[in-house]
């Protein structure tokens, strides 16, 4: 999508043509960009650069650590509960806990979010 102007720039309403306008130069995390590969990956694929949007290479460490990492946060929380002696947080859903018990790993990826974010995105 972030190669339409209108899925990455503000939509404006001009009253001269009385027609929406899309006016903006994209920020750079939405512009295409080549990057050089590491050696490795250069001699496994065959490619010396690849072509990628900036905002594609924060998705992969995102995603990469909600899928390996995320879910310690389940593991995380059932310590502490079982270091306290206690079954659930709450009793909010019957049966699963309270809202804590749902949302431990989210809890842990939230956290990682701002902190990637305030590091490397701005």
């Amino acid at each position: 999508m972030s190669g339409w102007r209108y899925f990455v720039s503000p939509v404006e309403f001009n009253n001269d043509s009385n027609r929406f306008q899309v006016d903006c130069e994209p920020s750079e995390l939405l512009q295409l960009q080549d990057y050089a590969l590491p050696s490795v990956l250069e001699s496994f694929t065959g490619w010396t650069t690849v072509r990628l949007y900036p905002f594609q290479i924060h998705s992969i460490a995102l995603s990469s650590f909600a899928s390996i990492i995320g879910p310690f946060g389940g593991f995380f929380a059932s310590g502490f509960k079982r270091a306290f002696k206690i079954k659930d947080f709450a009793n909010t859903i019957p049966g699963h806990g309270g809202i804590m018990d749902r949302f431990d790993c989210q809890y842990l990826m939230a956290t990682f979010v701002n902190v990637y974010i305030v590091s490397f995105i701005r």
